[in-house]
């Protein structure tokens, strides 16, 4: 009967972020770091949630901004936003949001499904919803699963060279 119930509470971590006034939260195992803003060089012809690219030690690693892929309005850079560096479909990538929270243990039986929306709206890249307590709610995210397979593609045209040399290869090869 204890394992039962130490099965069905099992802890996982997650990284808590917000995009306006909603909170967010990755699995912590999908993030590897998180990084202030630096200077951020915009690649032609990308999706339009794609701000461009980023030097990260040596790296040129894209960058989407979450808002736009949402559909949320852009909002001016401030000092509170941040880079969550993650590994989407083992392709190293940076999403901007609109500050960091906290890192928080959440146990299976406080997450619910994805809510559905009818046919017509894709929630697949929503994992659950974590009830964090009365009055919190917080929108756990399939990170795996934001990007269609065109758009990984077009994300891995950017980052296929990984050197900062190898820059102009990849700026080239959006184009």
């Amino acid at each position: 009967m204890e394992n039962e119930q130490n099965e069905k509470n099992v802890i996982s971590q997650f990284v808590s972020f917000l995009l306006g006034l909603e909170e967010y939260g990755v699995d912590i195992s999908k993030v590897h770091e998180i990084i202030r803003f630096p200077e951020i060089t915009h690649v032609p012809q990308m999706p339009e949630f794609i701000d461009g690219v980023i030097n990260l030690r040596g790296r040129v690693i894209p960058v989407m901004n979450l808002r736009k892929k949402f559909g949320f309005d852009d909002v001016e850079r401030d000092n509170k936003q941040r880079i969550i560096v993650v590994e989407i479909e083992q392709k190293v990538t940076g999403i901007i949001v609109d500050g960091v929270s906290e890192v928080l243990d959440i146990e299976s039986g406080q997450i619910d499904p994805a809510p559905t929306m009818g046919t017509r709206v894709n929630t697949d890249f929503i994992k659950g919803m974590a009830k964090l307590s009365d009055e919190r709610l917080m929108i756990l995210l399939n990170i795996e699963k934001i990007l269609s397979s065109e758009e990984i593609s077009q994300l891995a045209s950017v980052s296929k060279d990984t050197k900062v040399g190898a820059a102009e290869n990849a700026l080239e090869a959006a184009v």
